[in-house]
């Protein structure tokens, strides 16, 4: 229930039961006028009496009841904070699961991305050493062609005929 409603209807039954208590108090009779002075005087004085004690009570009940409502009130307003407090902690668990499921996601991708790399790099270089392999074979061979040319020119001659080789000076034919 609300605690204002409650004060409200609190507030309410008190001024019902004093109106009521005042209407009982003046409802006397007219024989009661008619007694001697000294007896409406004790009358009365009994009547104030009472009507004090009526009030001291009704004061009492009054602040019994405010008591009561400052514990519902504290006792929602501590509820309230406890709801918020744990809609506050859902919101900051989600949150850093959210941060943790985005950051696994750019790792995961950074090292995809270094893998793609990697290979790209590994077969850049696997091309480049088989170039230069390539490139080699075709100078060694280009060198042995010049090397078989020279040497048939060498045996051919200056003048494009075979020469004989001749034996050495000193040697025994």
């Amino acid at each position: 229930m609300d605690p204002r409603r409650l004060l409200a209807a609190a507030l309410a039954c008190l001024f019902v039961a004093f109106g009521a208590g005042a209407l009982v108090g003046c409802g006397g009779s007219s024989s009661a006028r008619s007694s001697p002075a000294t007896s409406e005087a004790g009358e009365e004085a009994g009547e104030h009496s009472e009507e004090a004690s009526q009030q001291r009570e009704e004061q009492a009940e009054i602040a019994k009841d405010r008591e009561v409502l400052v514990g519902i009130e504290a006792k929602g307003k501590e509820e309230s904070a406890d709801a918020a407090a744990k809609k506050r902690e859902k919101a900051a668990e989600a949150k850093a699961k959210k941060r943790e499921e985005t950051s696994k996601k750019e790792a995961k991708k950074l090292e995809e991305s270094a893998q793609t790399n990697a290979k790209k790099r590994e077969e850049a270089a696997r091309k480049q050493i088989k170039e230069q392999e390539e490139g080699a074979q075709k100078r060694r061979t280009a060198k042995q062609r010049e090397e078989a040319a020279r040497k048939k020119r060498v045996k051919q001659g200056p003048a494009g005929t075979p020469t004989t080789t001749s034996p050495a000076p000193g040697a025994a034919p």
